[in-house]
């Protein structure tokens, strides 16, 4: 992927959108102030906005030409902040509205998904008056429940018995009124950075913990990250494809992270989409564009210019 012939100066000034509100600002701050000296680093006009504090107010004072979003979870991932980026005629990096939307909520993800023949674990929405053994019998144990509009795995929990089950309900309920129980894939987990409308190489993850959890992410250093990972090359253009494939039925746009499990009998299963992806020392997008041959700085350049698309 070569860079396009652009000079720093045509991005003009640049606002770098991170922190928000959401249970995922920490990590948002961390990945905004690595994209943000990346970015100045290769002598770009960027400026950091915390859209915790009235961004809309920021962004009209600062007078600038386009925004870099860097924000995980709620406010970021949901379509608010393309919203509002829309509404003051600001270009911005990745999916628009629909594509932030769609990708955001796991449950229309899947339900899409579904409609376009692409593969993914069985799922239904739960509450806590679920009859949980009924649930059990259709799904099987163990499960996985997961707050519909989270990420980071914040909120989700691997439910390994009938007795377990009302209890990973309620957490879910705390970080979202959605909630889904998935069906447990036994197997290898992957992932494929979209850049541009192409797959970077696949990543495979593993972990000691019971799952690729919130530790395994950010904190633990105990996650292993086999790129390129153990596939056959048949297997990575199929692995890819899907992605692909997954990336465009949500009508994302840009740049985003499409999360997989291979079960035994090497069968992938879509799990789910990513629009803004972590940017910290852990990610896996700079892993993946890094196996490609692009440096941290080469792919924030290029995510940089997705925003470019329809106002050249």
């Amino acid at each position: 992927m070569a860079r396009t012939v652009l000079t720093a100066k045509e991005f003009g000034k640049v606002a770098v959108l991170m922190g928000g509100c959401s249970a995922e600002r920490d990590i948002s701050l961390i990945s905004g102030e690595a994209v943000l000296k990346a970015l100045q680093d290769q002598a770009i006009n960027a400026h950091k906005i915390d859209t915790a504090n009235d961004v809309s107010s920021q962004l009209q004072t600062g007078e600038f030409n386009r925004a870099f979003i860097v924000l995980h979870g709620r406010g970021g991932e949901d379509g608010e902040i393309q919203g509002v980026l829309e509404s003051l005629a600001i270009p911005y990096t990745g999916s628009d509205i629909t594509g932030a939307v769609l990708s955001m909520n796991k449950m229309v993800s899947k339900q899409i998904w579904l409609q376009q023949n692409l593969p993914t674990a069985e799922f239904e929405q739960v509450t806590i008056n679920t009859n949980s053994e009924a649930l059990v019998s259709r799904l099987g144990l163990p499960l996985f429940i997961k707050p519909v509009n989270e990420g980071s795995s914040i909120g989700m929990t691997k439910v390994n018995s009938v007795v377990e089950l009302t209890q990973a309900i309620v957490l879910a309920t705390k970080y979202d009124a959605e909630v889904i129980a998935e069906q447990w894939i036994e197997g290898e987990e992957y992932t494929v950075a979209i850049l541009k409308d192409s797959a970077l190489p696949t990543i495979e993850l593993k972990t000691p913990n019971e799952f690729y959890d919130f530790d395994a992410k950010y904190q633990a250093n105990t996650t292993e990250y086999l790129c390129p990972c153990d596939l056959s090359e048949q297997d990575e253009q199929l692995c890819q494809q899907i992605a692909v494939d997954a990336f465009n039925a949500l009508r994302m746009k840009g740049w985003g992270r499409i999360d997989f499990m291979r079960d035994k009998a090497g069968k992938f299963y879509l799990l789910e989409a990513n629009s803004i992806p972590g940017m910290t020392d852990h990610s896996l997008v700079p892993m993946a564009a890094k196996q490609a041959g692009l440096s941290f700085a080469d792919l924030v350049w290029q995510i940089l210019e997705t925003s470019m698309e329809g106002t050249e």
